[in-house]
């Protein structure tokens, strides 16, 4: 028999290891669920495979040959080593335990998911969190990523999506600056104004505004672009000007009274901006390490009234999608 042919009689393997380990054909068929004679049967065929005999069989007695004391050493080594591996299968779809890795844009990462993955790591000590920072597309399946944060109004097909908050863009300036340069009441004064803008693509300094039925676009310009949310903030609060910012970096500051927003009744439509977008790929069974996480997230992140529901994936043709990363 060759050494890769063990595949063929590894029933025959534990059912040897069991007789063995019980003394019996008897003990060995109540443990295996088969009778005694299908366990002496399946004995025979690994001894045949073998071509040596490994018990001797008497009307009251079983013993092991010596070429059966060996066998039994190295099969029960085989069966303990398979019911281990069972075992950590099974503990890991009961208990959350493990690394999960999980990508998101740069300023959602810092601002939004590291603090409350500091939450989930503290309630869930067997689970370990790696959090890959980055603005690039990033694919569950390619990337080998358990989990996909991105800000898009239009998710790739074939993930599973779990809405969280809504993402905007405001505009805020410091109480100073406005002093200074006088109040914005209409988008169009803006164009007498400083503004801070991502100066990433040709448009970016096109803002466009709309109230009701009215719509409006002005072209931004000042001094400073910068294509770091955090960078404009700290402008904003020197009072270099009107920024844009993703609504989550921005609130911290309103709170403390450092900036002010800036028409504040507009909706004002930039780049950047829309869901943010847990996404995942389809299975059929999450492990619990993945699961938890993705239920901290939803309670943590998508606000009242509760959790949005899972979209069901959707498999059309793959597209990148048209993200919004908040910068």
């Amino acid at each position: 028999m060759g050494t890769n042919d063990f595949l063929s009689v590894l029933h025959e393997l534990v059912a040897f290891v069991r007789v063995a380990e019980s003394g019996s054909f008897s003990a060995a068929a109540a443990q295996l669920g088969q009778t005694p004679s299908a366990v002496s049967r399946q004995v025979s065929r690994l001894e045949q495979a073998l071509g040596v005999q490994l018990l001797r069989r008497s009307t009251r007695h079983l013993s092991l040959t010596e070429a059966g004391v060996e066998a039994f050493a190295r099969g029960h080594e085989m069966v303990a080593a398979a019911q281990a591996t069972l075992q950590v299968a099974q503990d890991h779809m009961r208990e959350p335990k493990g690394q999960v890795r999980i990508s998101a844009p740069k300023a959602y990462a810092r601002h939004v998911l590291h603090p409350c993955l500091l939450r989930f790591l503290e309630q869930h000590p067997a689970v370990d969190v790696q959090l890959i920072v980055s603005d690039h597309h990033v694919d569950p399946l390619r990337d080998n990523v358990d989990l996909v944060v991105r800000l898009t109004n239009d998710p790739p097909p074939g993930l599973v999506v779990r809405t969280l908050k809504h993402v905007e863009q405001w505009l805020v300036a410091s109480p100073a600056y406005l002093a200074g340069r006088g109040p914005v009441q209409h988008p169009r004064d803006l164009m007498a104004h400083s503004c801070l803008y991502l100066g990433e693509q040709a448009r970016d300094n096109r803002w466009r505004f709309t109230r009701g039925d009215e719509a409006v676009e002005v072209i931004a310009s000042g001094r400073y672009t910068a294509n770091h949310s955090e960078i404009r903030l700290d402008a904003a609060r020197a009072g270099l000007g009107v920024g844009c910012l993703p609504d989550f970096m921005a609130r911290g500051a309103l709170d403390a009274g450092e900036v002010r927003r800036v028409l504040p009744d507009w909706r004002f439509d930039a780049h950047y901006q829309g869901d943010a977008c847990l996404m995942f790929a389809p299975s059929r069974h999450t492990v619990p390490k993945v699961r938890v996480l993705i239920d901290h997230l939803v309670a943590a992140l998508s606000g009242p009234p509760g959790p949005a529901p899972d979209r069901a994936p959707t498999l059309s043709t793959p597209h990148a999608g048209r993200d919004r990363t908040p910068r």
